[in-house]
Order: structure tokens, then sequence, then C-alpha cells
């Protein structure tokens, strides 16, 4: 290969959105001349076998090209947002929605998706937790090798397989103040056994791309971060994929002020390991010249082109480089929806159920059906669903109309969208509850109101949904409040004028019906919180997993606002980190949600108190469905580590399991725990395991549960990929 046809490989060309009309001449003369490796945003058969056509018979090498979509949550069938995905606790889910989307999307000729995305978010005003798995580095690890696996198969060259891409690598959840794109401060150690665990498990998982994020991080931006991406990604990890940059994301450097000029960025982008760069052309411009100068080396070019090309050889595309059509119907199938049905149900989170609210009774026959999402079929699909049509969506209130008749149903939206602030529709509203039994309202924010760049410092209801909902309380009925949105909604004074919340997330096609059963008690809400639930954005960035401090709040210290007397003397009040008007504790904790039956926790074992090295212990608890219906619920097992080498999480989730009972029935659940499970990056940024006690709970959510406690007796050997092995002693660290 020359050397322009080693910089035309590290090119993704397209559109931003989707290749509208004939192909542009333009990209087809860029394929011909061998200067893409990549298509983004062409979906349509034709045209990408067209100007697979080009690649492979007209362009100077003959190399086949990559066609790329944003597939993120389906891509015809569309299932909840990532948020949302991750409420369900379960990974089966998780593996099924991703191999229908890829699927749904290589019947179209594409192969790869920038998906999943792995942000650890702790902050519920950043637009992107829509599609974040959390803020838990367990469960987002064990969802990353789910999503692998689902977009990928057992075989990545199988025609219905799309390579998947980690992405932001790394610390995009960490913006500050909750605001996209912004700079991103983390100690290494927090960088470590936070947010790169999820990365981690998807390289594990064999996971054929990683995206650069646009953030700094620690004040260098990740695209050209050679910490981030060649020492870690690279030597430690030992990754041999392709890693892409985000969109505009190598130019961008020269406006963090990292880079000089386009040059200075390609420089930096390439000698930090960036193989391919994504919409701008900065390489295009400039590597030749790089090359030439000694700027870049002959040799890390060639590092780059062997990565992107290794990506062609196992996609298989070399062998196969043109989309074939299906036999059958692989899109919006039975099967397809079924299951996106299902996965609404186990991600929708039961919040509140005043007086057994839910679900309703049989002598509720008519229902007032009101708010701007009970029938918004591009809304409920939620952010970044370029492909999925309202068309193809079904709504609650077509379901409901279906369910209890349309006779039955009375509908008044009371606001157009969900931002509207006029009042002229609540009148009608109000008179639809009048010969009603009781009040859904569908409420939340609209898709685009979440997601990239769509960053929110108030994340309450937005527009008069909190006057209408206030109007609809003076007639005295049962209301439940339905929320689809792509992040936790703040619903001050509201929670209290409302009897049962739902919170559905975007929930995609499926949502209609699902909720509709879910509403009639034909489904039970099956959603554990997969992030922390504030009281007000005031709050953020709000997560269980925090540190103590030297004074944390408790209950007996706790100081509220209006407990301070007028006049009262200067002093530090209750000595404790607490806000005085929003108090210390969130409005529900991570891991919570309820079910319409009810679960009692007995018995916590423990077949030992003292571990040594090697050693494994074993918790258990008795789980009981107390309740009159049968249901499930996710038991959950946390640990706190009482004093380390660095300050501790006051818990942590080491594991979690599914368990769905009948009425009485009881069944014991056990957790097994070894001393490697306990390890965690020191002061010496040395994976380790402490002597000491810990504490252990088996719980229903993060701020509950019964507790036990063992010791660690002497800490083991803990061996990390790619690093030395060290034990700690006494306090000391020594190599063996």
């Amino acid at each position: 290969m020359t050397i322009d046809d080693k910089i035309g490989q590290t090119a993704q060309r397209g559109a931003s959105s989707r290749v509208k009309g004939p192909l542009p001449e333009a990209l087809k003369n860029a394929v011909r001349e061998g200067r893409a490796g990549s298509v983004i945003n062409v979906v349509d058969i034709e045209k990408v076998n067209e100007l697979q056509r080009i690649a492979v018979e007209e362009s100077p090498r003959h190399i086949p090209l990559i066609f790329a979509r944003d597939v993120i949550h389906g891509f015809k069938t569309i299932f909840p947002i990532p948020l949302g995905q991750a409420a369900t606790w379960d990974p089966e889910i998780v593996e099924q929605g991703s191999r229908i989307a890829a699927t749904e999307a290589s019947s179209n000729g594409i192969r790869w998706t920038f998906a999943p995305m792995l942000d650890i978010a702790r902050d519920a005003r950043w637009g992107r937790i829509a599609e974040s798995p959390g803020e838990d580095p367990y469960l987002a690890s064990l969802l990353a090798k789910a999503y692998v696996k689902g977009f990928q198969g057992d075989n990545l060259s199988a025609p219905n397989s799309i390579a998947a891409c980690a992405k932001h690598f790394a610390g995009y959840g960490a913006a500050e103040g909750g605001r996209d794109y912004n700079s991103a401060n983390i100690p290494e150690q927090l960088l470590r056994d936070v947010y790169l665990k999820p990365f981690a498990a998807a390289k594990d998982a064999g996971i054929g791309t990683f995206m650069a994020a646009f953030n700094d991080l620690n004040g260098v931006p990740s695209t050209g971060n050679q910490f981030l991406l060649k020492g870690i990604l690279r030597n430690e990890w030992k990754y041999d994929g392709m890693l892409v940059s985000d969109w505009n994301g190598v130019v961008e450097m020269t406006t963090h002020g990292f880079a000089r000029d386009s040059s200075d960025a390609a420089a930096k982008a390439a000698n930090a390991g960036v193989d391919m760069e994504m919409a701008s052309n900065t390489y295009e411009k400039n590597l030749k010249e790089l090359v030439a100068s000694g700027k870049v080396s002959i040799t890390q070019l060639n590092t780059l082109v062997r990565d992107i090309l290794r990506l062609k050889f196992r996609l298989g595309l070399f062998d196969n480089p043109y989309t074939e059509t299906p036999d059958g119907k692989v899109i919006l199938t039975d099967a397809n929806l079924a299951a996106a049905k299902k996965a609404v149900i186990e991600s929708t989170v039961l919040l509140k159920n005043d007086n057994i609210t839910l679900p309703f009774a049989k002598n509720v026959k008519k229902i007032a059906v009101i708010g701007p999402l009970a029938d918004a079929p591009h809304e409920q699909l939620g952010t970044w669903t370029f492909d999925g049509d309202a068309k193809d969506t079904h709504t609650p209130l077509t379901a409901m109309q279906q369910l209890y008749g349309k006779d039955n149903i009375f509908y008044a939206p009371g606001l157009n969208f969900s931002r509207d602030r006029g009042t002229d529709g609540f009148s009608k509203a109000v008179k639809a509850t009048h010969d009603a039994d009781a009040i859904v309202f569908f409420g939340g924010e609209e898709a685009i109101l979440s997601g990239e760049a769509h960053s929110r410092a108030d994340i309450g209801l937005p527009g008069a949904q909190d006057s209408l909902i206030s109007a609809l309380h003076q007639e005295g009925k049962p209301i439940v409040l339905v929320i689809m949105a792509g992040r936790p909604i703040t619903l001050g004074n509201i929670l209290n004028k409302v009897d049962a919340v739902l919170m559905a997330w975007h929930p995609g096609t499926m949502g209609g019906p699902a909720i509709a059963d879910m509403l009639a008690g034909i489904y039970t809400p099956e959603g554990r919180l997969p992030v922390t639930w504030p009281k007000t954005g005031a709050q953020e960035p709000l997560y269980y997993n925090h540190t103590n401090t030297g004074r944390p709040a408790t209950k007996q210290a706790y100081v509220a606002l209006d407990s301070i007397p007028v006049g009262a003397w200067q002093s530090s009040l209750g000595n404790t980190s607490h806000y005085l008007d929003a108090g210390y504790l969130p409005q529900y904790p991570f891991g919570y949600g309820l079910s319409y039956t009810m679960f009692d926790y007995y018995h916590l074992v423990q077949d030992k108190t003292v571990i040594n090295p090697g050693e494994t212990i074993q918790i258990s608890a008795e789980i009981v469905n107390v309740g009159e219906r049968a249901g499930t619920d996710i038991v959950q097992l946390y640990v706190q580590q009482m004093v380390g080498d660095v300050v501790r999480p006051v818990r942590e989730l080491k594991g979690f399991k599914k368990i769905s009972l009948s009425p009485r029935q009881k069944q014991m659940i056990t957790f097994k725990l070894t001393a490697a499970d306990l390890a965690y990056h020191n002061q010496q940024m040395k994976l380790v395991t402490d002597p000491g006690i810990y504490k252990v709970w088996i719980g229903r959510n993060s701020a509950e549960g019964l507790q036990g406690s063992f010791e660690i007796k002497e800490a083991p050997v803990v061996k990390e990929k790619g690093r030395k092995i060290k034990r700690i002693v006494g306090g000391k660290t020594s190599t063996n």
C-alpha cells in the first residue's frame, strides 16, 4: 500500500444523520480513489452495495468499506433507552435487544454500531445519562459484556453480526455540572475502580472497537491522551481492536487549546493511537506531511492501518463484502416486538404505590388518560433513534383503548407537548376525569430533551405539567403518574399529589401495550433503579457508592432548615455533610423498586467470619413472598470495607440475583465472595485487597438490608493483567 492508500483507510465519510437521495458524487469519488475506510449513515441496501462495489472493484487496493450507524437501543424495533435497560438488571434482556438490533441493522448493510455507551453517570442533569448503564461499575460491567455478545454474536464475521464500539473512552460521564462535552477531573484511583471497569469488561468480551471521548480528562483531551489510549488501552489491556475518534473529536482539540492547528491535532491523535477519524479530515490533510517530517512515524501509521484492516478481516468483509437480502422478515417481527415488550416490563420501576392503587382493581373500569405523552409515538422512542419510525410505535392511549374499550377511556392531553406552558387544555382535561374511576397522567420529557447536548439544570417535569397535575389532584380521584423520560425526574410537591408512580423511561416501540398491561395487573413492573433518584437537581452529582466524610450525615445529626431558631447563635449546627433544605438522602436509593407483592428478608447466614487468601465466603438470606400475588425481586449484595489505604465507598454492589416467587413461597439466596472480589487500587495504583473488617448486606436496595460482617486475616496476592503482583501486609506494599 502507498502512503496515500494507508491514509485513505483512516477516513470515515458520510453525513451527520443520513445520506438521503442519490449517493453524492463526491462520496463515490472518495471511495473510488481509496480515500475512505468507512462510511457512516448510509442506510439502504442498494446504496451500501453500490458503494461497496466501487470500493472492491474500482478503488486502487480493492479494500472493502465498513458501513457504520448509531444503533443504540434498536434499529427498527426500538427497545427502552439504555438507562431503562440497565433498570432491568438483566444481562439476558440487554443481550437479546442487541442481537435483534444487529440482525435488523445488518439486513440494511450496517456492520458497525457506535454502542454500547459505557460511561458511568452520576449526574442526572447530564443529557447522555439516558444512554448510560447507570452509576454502578459492577452492574455496568455485566451489561457491557451482554451488549458485546448481543451485537457481535458468536462469530463477528457472520452476516448478521455487527462490530460493537465501547464509548466514550473515558470519563465522559463525569462532565462538570452535568454539562455535555465539559471537562472531567477524575483521580486515577477513581478512574480505575469506577469509570474504566465497564470498558475493561467490554475489552475482555472481545469488543471490536473503542471510541475516544470528546472531553478532556484531567486536562488532556481523550482524543490525544496517550496515558489513556496507549498506556492503559493498548499497553496494559493489550487491546488490538480499532480505535475511532468521536465526531470531529480530532479537530476539536484545537478548540480545547491542546493543539495549535489541524496538523498538530492530527499528530497528537495519531501518536495517541486513534486509528480512524470520524467526520473531520485532519488526517487526510496532514498525515502525509507529518510522516515526511517525522512527527508521526511510518511505523505508527502502519499500526493505525493494521488495526483498521484487522477489523475488516474479523468482520469477514474481504470474503463477503456485499449485503444480501435476508430470507424472510427480520424487521419488526412478532418475536422482536414481544422481546421489546418484555424489556419494557422488566425495566419499568414502580416508585410509589399508596393504598395499593396499582394494579387497578376490577371496579376501576373507566379511566381518564391525561398528559402530553399518552399518545406521542415519536417521543416514547427516546433519544438516538435515527431509524425508529413513529408509525410502528404502539402508544399507551391506543393500548388502553384496546384493553378497556374506547368508550371507557376518556382522553384529553391537557398539554400539547411536554414543554407546553399553556393552560388552555386544562379545563378539558379536568372535565375528562369527571366520569372516571381513576386518572393516569403520562408525563415526562420529549425525546429531544435528553441525549447528547441536552443537559438540563432543572430536571423536574418541564412546562406546565406540575400545574396540570395539581389541577387534577383537586378532583379527589386516584392519580397514577407514568413518567417517560431519559433521566430521573425530580417530583417536588407533585409526589404528594399522586397515588402511584411508574418510571417507564423512554420505553420504545412497545411501551404502550406493556404499560397498559402493567396498570391492569396482567404483568408486574420488575425494574430497579440503576441510578440514585434525587429530590432536587441541586443534589447532583448524587450516587450511592460515595465515600464517607469525617462528618457523615445521620438521621440524628441532620439539621433541617426550618428547625433552626430565628436569631440562632452562629454555630456549625449538626456538624455533618448535608443540605439544610434538601437533607442528605435521595428521593429513592440506587437499586430501589416496588412490586405488586411484598418480599421479606430473613436469616442472614455466613459460612465464615474470617477468610484467608484463596478462600471463599458464602453469605445467604431467605427471601419470602409475603403478598398475595406472584412477583419478581432482585436480591442485592453490598459490601463496605471499613478501613483502606484510600477512603472506601460506604457500600459497593458485589452481586445480585433475580428471583420469581409465588405467594408464600420462600427461597434461600446465596452469594459467594473471594478476597479478590474486594480488590481496589491503592495510593500507588496497585490492585490490592486489604486485611481488615468488612460489612456485608443482603437487601432490596442500597439503603437497607440484613447486615453481617467478616474479616480478611491476610491480604492475598492479586494479579492485575499487565501489572506487577503486589501484596499489602501491615499497610506496606511489597513486590513479589
